[in-house]
């Protein structure tokens, strides 16, 4: 085998090992949800508290994340990458030892941090190591198989730990993984970085970002809680709103800014983001409601519900791998919108479930078709919000897409949330519960129509017409 193939080959196993640190990431947003009640009995959590063993993580999570890629292009991707990687593992670790309440949201929200930080780090590497065109195309579309499908992957092996091992293994099984990879990613990841930006580090952007976003995403997961009307969201959202201010003027006055603006005159990249918010406020919601649906209306186990996503989870990956060979073919554009439009209608069929409903009857089409959608619109975001981005700026483009979904994610589940409760108020009547949940699924339907005008309006057609002439180069060309 020449020294070329070679090298490709070994790209190809790098991809495995990022595709896996990031599907373990999304993992952990959704694998501890079938484990609460559990954890709550054995930690002695308050039943307000409770929410807080997912919140801290998705919070230290959404805010970290610009820093995070912003870290990999100055400091070194590689270097950051495996970083996260022993951070993540630590504090899983110490979640599963932990021996109250207080310690567990502790550790979650140190994994968020190390997430925060791995995660762009190992979109940008490969942004980096494939280059614009079909085999990019094919590694988003892996990439993005492994994002989408891990949130659902999540609920199913939470049910599966919890049942047969114990609560405590939903957090140890990161241990091995992220210990492994880290000692791994030298043997088959080049250390990469932004060799001609200035060694000047924006302390101040970093920390006025940082929680400016965990601010947001913590009024955002709040709200239900303490009201969209009360004292504490009004003022958590306007101290969010000062701090992102401060950001901006910040930002424009930095002789080397954490977030160069200038990546915003590219409108596909604006756009992608948009949409990212979009995409992430529909997943997440839509993972939380058919979760409360199946156990709380028709009364399904933790394993049972765990195990009716398969089928979600198999389609997103059959899906997305369908969807990076399209976008070669036909650009980004088109198939980002025709998977707005199947969230969107996989939603509407989500609408009409029914009390005395069942899996084949209301739960498997519905998701199959949102499946499809979501592998549709995962793989296009990625590659528009990287697309056109020079390799210095990979890290910021990877981070502003990844903070995007994530506080898209918290956005739409406090907004839908306060949908559903507005009619079942308290209610434990599986009618009531069934009619709230019509609710925020056509809301959520709503969402991904959003998605779908900001899909046409600000993603340039000339820019997705372009990586097709690209994907379309002789293979030489396109190796590095």
């Amino acid at each position: 085998m020449s020294d070329a193939a070679a090298g490709r080959d070994k790209r190809w196993i790098a991809l495995i090992l990022l595709c896996t640190a990031q599907f373990v990431v999304v993992l952990d947003a959704s694998i501890v949800n079938v484990a609460l009640p559990t954890i709550g009995e054995a930690l002695r959590f308050s039943e307000s508290g409770l929410p807080w063993v997912v919140n801290a993580y998705v919070l230290t999570f959404g805010g970290f994340l610009l820093l995070g890629g912003r870290l990999a292009d100055l400091l070194g991707r590689r270097r950051v990458f495996m970083s996260g990687l022993v951070i993540f593992a630590l504090a899983s670790l110490a979640g599963g030892l932990a021996a109250n309440s207080g310690q567990l949201i502790a550790a979650r929200a140190v994994q968020g941090l190390g997430a925060a930080i791995l995660s762009p780090a190992a979109l940008s590497i490969v942004a980096t190591t494939f280059r614009d065109g079909a085999e990019r195309n094919k590694a988003l579309g892996i990439w993005g198989a492994v994002a989408g499908s891990g949130g659902a992957a999540g609920v199913h092996l939470g049910g599966v730990l919890t049942e047969g091992l114990g609560w405590e293994w939903v957090l140890w099984v990161n241990v091995p993984i992220g210990i492994a990879a880290a000692a791994i990613a030298p043997l088959l990841i080049a250390e990469s970085r932004a060799e001609h930006e200035v060694r000047h580090f924006d302390l101040a952007g970093a920390v006025t970002i940082t929680l400016g976003l965990s601010t947001l995403v913590f009024a955002l997961l709040d709200a239900e809680e303490a009201g969209w009307g009360s004292a504490q969201t009004i003022l958590t959202l306007l101290a969010s709103a000062l701090l992102l201010t401060a950001f901006v003027a910040i930002e424009r006055r930095s002789r080397a800014p954490l977030v160069p603006f200038s990546i915003f005159r590219v409108r596909t990249v604006t756009g992608a983001n948009v949409v990212g918010v979009l995409v992430g406020a529909s997943l997440f919601s839509m993972f939380f409601f058919i979760s409360l649906y199946m156990q709380q209306v028709l009364g399904y186990t933790p394993i049972h519900a765990g195990l009716s996503y398969l089928p979600l989870a198999v389609s997103i990956i059959l899906s997305a791998g369908f969807a990076s060979a399209l976008v070669t073919k036909v650009g980004f554009k088109p198939i980002l919108a025709a998977g707005m439009v199947l969230i969107a209608a996989g939603l509407v069929w989500f609408s009409q479930v029914s009390v005395d409903g069942s899996f084949l009857t209301d739960i498997l089409g519905p998701s199959l078709l949102a499946a499809v959608g979501l592998g549709f619109a995962f793989v296009p975001v990625t590659i528009a919000a990287v697309s056109g981005i020079e390799d210095r700026e990979q890290g910021l483009a990877s981070g502003l897409i990844n903070t995007s979904q994530q506080v898209g994610g918290a956005l739409g589940l406090a907004l839908l949330a306060a949908i559903a409760n507005a009619t079942i108020d308290e209610s434990h009547d599986p009618a009531v519960l069934t009619d709230g949940f019509r609710h925020a699924f056509l809301g959520g339907a709503g969402l991904a129509l959003l998605g779908l005008i900001a899909t046409l309006v600000l993603i340039r057609s000339s820019d997705s017409r372009a990586h097709t002439e690209f994907g379309r180069e002789p293979a030489a060309e396109q190796v590095s």
